[in-house]
């Protein structure tokens, strides 16, 4: 078993024994060392994006005052859901280790197969409306955005 990895199924298993959230947990790990860990907090924070992978990349950005974790990897017990794989995509860490697959986890009720399927343009949404409204006008922003020297994207 790889350290990291166990430390992970470290921080689950303590989620777990205080009912924090689900069973999952996530190290970020630079240069051979543990930057931050985390497991999921999403019932004691009542905030259903308190996951992980989430709180691990909050707390690794924090603790090395950057957002840019490139010279970063993270170890999740489970395949993150689109949520975390975004989070993890836009703090530009450079690998990822994961344990359980998503179709392992659906299998304990934590299936989000519907949202891989709406992103394919398989399904739709059934839970929520969604309006695009004044389109134009929200553009106006990104152009501002865009003409500002020294922007950086990320």
């Amino acid at each position: 078993m790889n350290e990291f990895l166990a430390l992970a199924l470290e921080e689950a298993r303590a989620g777990i024994g205080k009912d924090d959230g689900g069973p999952f947990g996530a190290v970020i790990v630079r240069n051979g060392e543990v930057v931050s860990k985390a497991h999921n907090e999403v019932l004691k924070r009542n905030d259903p994006t308190a996951h992980a992978e989430i709180l691990a990349i909050r707390q690794a950005s924090s603790i090395l005052g950057r957002y840019d974790l490139s010279t970063c990897e993270i170890y999740s017990t489970s395949e993150p859901c689109p949520m975390c794989f975004a989070a993890i995509f836009w703090a530009r860490i450079n690998r990822l280790v994961f344990g359980t697959t998503r179709e392992d986890v659906a299998e304990i009720g934590f299936d989000d197969s519907l949202i891989y399927d709406v992103i394919r343009g398989e399904a739709e949404l059934e839970q929520m409306e969604l309006v695009n409204l004044d389109r134009e006008g929200c553009r106006e922003v990104l152009e501002e955005w865009e003409r500002r020297p020294g922007r950086r994207v990320y």
